[in-house]
């Protein structure tokens, strides 16, 4: 089939590199200090997108479609877990329209749609958790990459996410073993957490696994555990419990450039950690995709076309796409990311690509490889991770913890 038009116009849509002090024009100036805001109240249910068993954001269609390469059509039909063995924690990325440096707690479009997309779909294998949080806002990104103050606070965002994770423990952890999801200013966040509350401490003992996607985890070279993280490894095996799923993408064809925002490398000695969900022990996997059916996230410009050439409307929100797609780590002088490989047939009636890139003012920006769906394109691996990592950790709470694989 014909290649698709690539875009995915979300000229600020992540905080990424900002929230880790790397502008992608300069640094902004510090902003005044301002009064300090008051802690927001997590007992509140309004405080939360998604909670176990509630009528909130989680609460959606999730439905796919599997699009097969020979232009067959399947339904795949979306069923929650009625009895998880463990709790999922997530932080969104950046991505609240509201016109304040941070971000209110009343949930928009944006932030529900972003549950929808990246982490809805967990309620298959786990309780979801997912609090509102006063982030960044794409407003504050705007003057950040002006060079002009912006008058966000992060820690504002921060400490509303360490208050929302006090309160899942207190009241509704009851010891169960817990995965944290987040993605760009959302992992960045619960980066901060985990050596805060995790690295080293007790409560590492109930980590049964992070998902930290388009954000900056170092290890040094040849190492598994070490730099952000001084006891926390990374995920080598899919059995492994208490361990760190880390990874930038971007197009095997487009790989990083020097003043990439996700995947560059740290000082020397030190790399950028890269987990492969489709391939945790090395190599390269299929990837197990749930991508959106038009394309069209939030602050999308540019819609993908028909998945199948002269076929049927596609209802469902959510398209798989067997054998399109794998992936695999890769390495160059100056990052480490995950290589998305498009295994396209012109002779087939699918679609030979897929919608992804940043796309703004006419053109793919390739600094930011395909950041907006780094969660999307690897959805059914984490997934398929979860239940072995879950059964790992209930091991090991049982017998005690077993030793990690050996850094490759």
């Amino acid at each position: 089939m014909r290649r698709l038009a690539i875009g995915f116009g979300l000229s600020l849509w992540s905080v990424a590199a900002l929230a880790q002090g790397e502008a992608p024009v300069a640094s902004a100036p510090a902003a005044a200090p301002a009064a300090a805001a008051a802690p927001s109240d997590y007992a509140k249910r309004e405080n939360w997108l998604c909670r176990p068993n509630k009528s909130d954001a989680c609460a959606v269609e999730l439905d796919a479609t599997r699009v097969a390469a020979d232009g067959t059509l399947s339904r795949e039909a979306f069923q929650a877990d009625p009895r998880p063995p463990v709790d999922c924690f997530y932080v969104y990325p950046t991505v609240s329209l509201d016109p304040t440096p941070n971000s209110d707690m009343t949930p928009g479009y944006e932030e529900k749609n972003l549950i929808r997309q990246q982490f809805a779909r967990f309620a298959a294998r786990c309780r979801v958790f997912a609090p509102m949080y006063r982030q960044v806002t794409l407003e504050s990104m705007k003057h950040m990459l002006r060079d002009e103050p912006s008058g966000a606070d992060p820690e504002l965002a921060y400490r509303d996410v360490l208050d929302a994770w006090h309160y899942y423990l207190a009241h509704e952890g009851r010891g169960r073993g817990v995965v944290l999801v987040g993605h760009s200013q959302g992992a960045y966040l619960l980066t901060r957490l985990l050596k805060d509350e995790f690295d080293g401490k007790p409560l590492q003992a109930r980590l049964v696994s992070a998902v930290l996607a388009g954000s900056r985890v170092q290890v040094p070279e040849g190492r598994d555990e070490g730099g952000t993280f001084q006891s926390i490894p990374l995920c080598r095996a899919p059995d492994q419990a208490g361990c760190v799923i880390a990874y930038a993408s971007f197009r095997a064809t487009s790989p990083p450039p020097a003043d990439a925002i996700a995947g560059r490398d740290g000082e020397p000695g030190f790399v950028n950690a890269c987990t492969n969900p489709a391939n945790l022990a090395g190599g390269e996997g299929e990837l197990k995709s749930f991508l959106l059916t038009s394309g069209r996230g939030v602050g999308t410009t540019l819609p993908h076309g028909p998945w199948v050439e002269n076929g049927p409307d596609i209802t469902t929100g959510f398209v798989t796409v067997p054998g399109l797609l794998s992936a695999y780590c890769a390495h160059d002088d100056h990052a480490t990311y995950l290589a998305i490989k498009v295994h396209g047939e012109p002779s087939d009636p699918r679609s030979d690509d897929i919608t992804g890139d940043v796309f703004t003012h006419g053109a793919v920006r390739p600094r930011w490889g395909l950041h907006p769906i780094d969660l999307d394109l690897a959805m059914g691996n984490i997934l398929d991770l979860i239940p072995t990592q879950a059964r790992a950790w209930q091991k090991q709470r049982r017998h005690g913890k077993p030793r990690a694989p050996k850094p490759r």
